[in-house]
């Protein structure tokens, strides 16, 4: 099958044949229909983030099954499905509560991708950035057929993700007031779950003006340049003192140190972006004493077989905004141009299809 593969950090991708094994017992094989060029991974081919390599990047994508490996009865072949970055056990003492995305038995799939002798890292349980996956049967999760697979692929991150942050970790309230640091694919997810939970206002914060000009058509209604106003004193002043909840989604330590600051007395910072590794952020410890919240929130605290349907639900009544969030898309030997857009700030999201 055709890949791209990352050899060396800070390197283009190459698209190459590889091999790729049947599906074992407990695992499905799908065919990717699509999948999101999402930030997380830039961060490794940036080597800000460590990964053994070679590696097939990719996580955020939907495909069609093929084959599933012996004892596999959530699924069969022809359904649709979103991947599941995080796949979940099931018994342990977090997913038995209702939170998977901490399970402490993360079922990652065996080593399945090769070329010839040279094996080929597999990334987070996925690796979309190829014709095929073959994922662990709770790394996938069935979506409605009448959904499009080309759209429902940022599903599986960027909505998870941000529309999650906001509905499940931080429960936001209607009418409470919003602050969103970094304007991403996920960024603007956080800022249209923000616009779905009724908050007002919902203040979108980035450093290019063309980013918050995308922020408006999800349901943003005030827009701060980070670059040209400190954006801690204008939340401050449009909020009255403070906002609800600040999320940061950019990765940036000092923004995490924003976040916290911009949030009155009793408000919540929540941290989405994914700094990079070792990263440490400070805070004023007196935030503490005044009961202000800092926060993470891992891929949207969704439960995958709950809210992933749930997404799609609410994009085929017209409710949540994929195809506004789709800038470009690209064939798989277009995805080191759909990175070098990312990074020039020029995309909301890009997509590649196969």
């Amino acid at each position: 099958m055709k890949a791209a593969l990352l050899y060396e950090v800070n390197k283009p991708l190459v698209i190459e044949e590889i091999d790729i094994d049947e599906p074992g017992p407990g695992q499905v094989m799908v065919k990717t229909v699509s999948t999101g060029v999402c930030h997380s991974d830039l961060h490794f081919i940036e080597g800000l983030w460590p990964t053994e390599l070679p590696v097939v990047l990719g996580h955020e994508a939907a495909g069609v099954v093929e084959r599933v490996g012996e004892g596999v009865t959530y699924v069969q072949p022809g359904d649709h499905v979103v991947m599941n970055f995080i796949p979940f056990c099931g018994t342990c003492r977090f997913c038995q509560t209702g939170r998977p995305v901490l399970c402490t038995q993360r079922r990652g799939s065996p080593e399945h991708l090769h070329k010839g002798d040279q094996h080929i890292n597999v990334f987070i349980s996925v690796s979309s950035f190829a014709e095929w996956i073959v994922a662990p049967e709770s790394g996938v999760v069935k979506v409605r057929e009448d959904a499009p697979l080309d759209k429902l692929g940022i599903v599986g991150c960027a909505v998870a993700t941000g529309v999650g942050a906001v509905l499940n970790t931080a429960k936001v309230e209607a009418g409470s007031s919003v602050a969103v640091i970094g304007l991403g694919g996920v960024g603007l997810n956080v800022v249209q779950g923000a616009a779905l939970a009724a908050a007002d206002p919902i203040i979108a914060i980035d450093i290019l003006d063309r980013k918050l000009e995308m922020a408006e058509q999800f349901g943003a209604t005030h827009f701060i340049n980070a670059a040209k106003e400190d954006p801690v004193k204008a939340v401050r002043a449009l909020t009255g003192g403070g906002a609800d909840y600040a999320f940061e989604v950019i990765g940036i330590p000092e923004a995490i140190s924003q976040a916290f600051d911009m949030v009155h007395a009793g408000g919540e910072a929540i941290m989405i972006g994914l700094s990079p590794f070792g990263s440490k952020t400070s805070i004023d410890t007196r935030g503490l004493l005044s009961e202000k919240v800092l926060k993470g929130s891992s891929y949207g605290s969704i439960r995958p077989r709950v809210d992933i349907p749930r997404f799609t639900d609410l994009y085929m009544a017209g409710r949540l905004k994929l195809d506004e969030l789709i800038s470009r898309t690209y064939p798989l030997e277009g995805i080191n141009e759909a990175f070098a857009a990312m990074k020039a700030g020029e995309v909301a999201r890009s997509i590649v299809t196969f």
